[in-house]
């Protein structure tokens, strides 16, 4: 067998349900026609680029600068660095230099190289659950153990339950706000609670980073502020991607923020240049380093996915979902109405053709995830048919 054995496990494993419902949702557009299924299963945003980004493109394009399809430092353009650096500073009010950004392979091949330098084998990687599956890979791929936490009914971060899954084994916390899948912004008292915990085993001898997954940043909706993870904490990292932001997740473009005050980051810049090649990246793309370093306070129009989620979530209340209203990034995560989330959303697929991904694939029983980063037209024909499910399954 080509395959190894822990290939064939993965393969075996309940896994991949967001790619699984994605591939069913193209087996039924064949049968009934795209515009007759509604496909809410991938998160792959149906916003184009800044219209600006596209003409930067075609004038590098049109003038190229000498060299500028060379390698580079693995760590990236200068340059490139110093202007997020710059934007970093702004942002987090911290001296963020062009050596504390290290450009990478979107937020996936970011988190790997990372993971790759920090853990040693057995080395327990704490994540707040429900949580991107992926994570649970990249963890695995460099000798981690993935340990998931229950987050409260709310998916705020239960402190008390992240305290007793501390081991001496647990060398970081990697949170995801505004998170996937349930589009929940960490509030600035579960932060502050979480800094407090570090602090406190930090006091009695054991450093625990903080790694924080920020793919979707930018996507904030009704005011909601980020809390500043840099300022309260200094063993920090912070994976970027403008996948979303710039809607750009073909292009596979990001970078690893390094806290300042971090202890040893030469030490883990010098690391990451490592990973960054044994892992076969080498570098981050040339050419769009060069320009999404002149997009860092740039986003797609924040005010259409508010407007998706307003009226799916009114839909979803109508219908009698029980549903947190979520506060950023470009998801859904109702609660089933009946307990296997599978059974019921096999029924939503055959009875209205809309297509979402089970709870479990993100770590949680009972609920399913809607990405609503579909278009517009496709949302507004789906609400009735979530509206006469919810209808159909939920007791009164």
């Amino acid at each position: 067998m080509i395959v190894s054995r822990q290939i064939q496990k993965l393969i075996a494993d309940q896994e991949g349900w967001t790619r699984r419902m994605f591939e069913e949702g193209i087996k039924i557009k064949k049968l009934y026609g795209d515009e007759n299924v509604y496909d809410f299963s991938l998160g792959n945003p149906d916003t184009e680029p800044p219209e600006e980004l596209h003409r930067m493109m075609i004038d590098s394009l049109r003038n190229p600068a000498k060299g500028m399809h060379r390698y580079m430092s693995n760590n990236g353009y200068e340059d490139v660095r110093q202007d997020i650096a710059e934007y970093l500073g702004e942002l987090y009010g911290l001296p963020f230099t062009a050596s504390h950004v290290f450009m990478s392979n979107g937020a996936a091949g970011g988190l790997n190289i990372l993971l790759k330098v920090m853990l040693n084998r057995g080395d327990e990687v704490i994540v707040p659950s429900p949580f991107f599956w992926e994570f649970r890979n990249y963890v695995n791929n460099h000798g981690g153990a993935l340990k998931t936490v229950e987050s409260k009914d709310d998916f705020q971060l239960d402190i008390d339950r992240l305290a007793d899954a501390i081991t001496p084994k647990t060398r970081a916390v990697l949170i995801n706000s505004p998170n996937n899948p349930t589009g929940t912004v960490y509030s600035e008292r579960s932060i502050s609670d979480l800094v407090t915990l570090l602090n406190r085993k930090r006091s009695e001898g054991q450093d625990i980073y903080l790694i924080a997954d920020d793919a979707y940043r930018k996507l904030v909706f009704d005011g909601v502020e980020l809390p500043n993870v840099f300022r309260s904490y200094d063993l920090t990292c912070s994976i970027n991607s403008h996948s979303k932001d710039l809607a750009l997740p073909g292009e596979r473009i990001g970078y690893i923020a390094i806290s300042p005050h971090l202890p040893d980051a030469e030490m883990l810049i010098s690391g990451l240049m490592i990973t960054q090649r044994t892992l076969g990246f080498v570098n981050a793309p040339a050419l769009f380093q060069r320009i999404v370093s002149k997009f860092q306070r740039t986003s797609v129009d924040i005010g259409e996915y508010q407007r998706k989620r307003d009226i799916l979530y009114d839909a979803l209340v109508e219908g009698g979902f029980d549903c947190v209203k979520p506060q950023g990034a470009f998801y859904m995560f109702p609660r089933s109405p009946i307990p296997d989330e599978l059974k019921f959303i096999r029924a939503l697929q055959q009875e209205e053709r809309i297509m979402v991904v089970p709870g479990r694939g993100f770590g949680k029983k009972g609920y399913f995830r809607i990405a609503y980063c579909a278009p517009m037209g496709t949302l507004e024909k789906s609400l009735d048919g979530f509206i006469r499910m919810g209808k159909r399954f939920i007791k009164r």
